[in-house]
């Protein structure tokens, strides 16, 4: 599975927050790094879409579809700053 860039979830992650979101700073509930979620590890496959923290791969969130609607977990993130 190819690593892609955090920004290329900007779409997604603005029809699930309605806001632009890839400035918007994640902190790693793992190591406590805080980065923008534009810079985490994205892989992106039919199953979903999983980020992960660019310092210590940890799951930052995870991203599926069910019956055309958006289920999220962020287990991984401690805190989420919008710029």
């Amino acid at each position: 599975m190819d690593e892609l860039d955090g920004n290329r979830a900007a779409g997604l992650l603005q029809e699930i927050f309605g806001a632009e979101m890839t400035g918007a700073v994640a902190t790693c509930a793992g190591c406590a790094t805080a980065a923008p979620l534009g810079e985490c590890s994205l892989y992106m496959t039919d199953m979903g879409t999983v980020m992960r923290c660019r310092s210590c791969d940890c799951v930052l969130a995870v991203i599926t579809r069910v019956r055309a609607i958006s289920c999220v977990d962020t287990m991984g993130i401690s805190a989420l700053a919008r710029p």
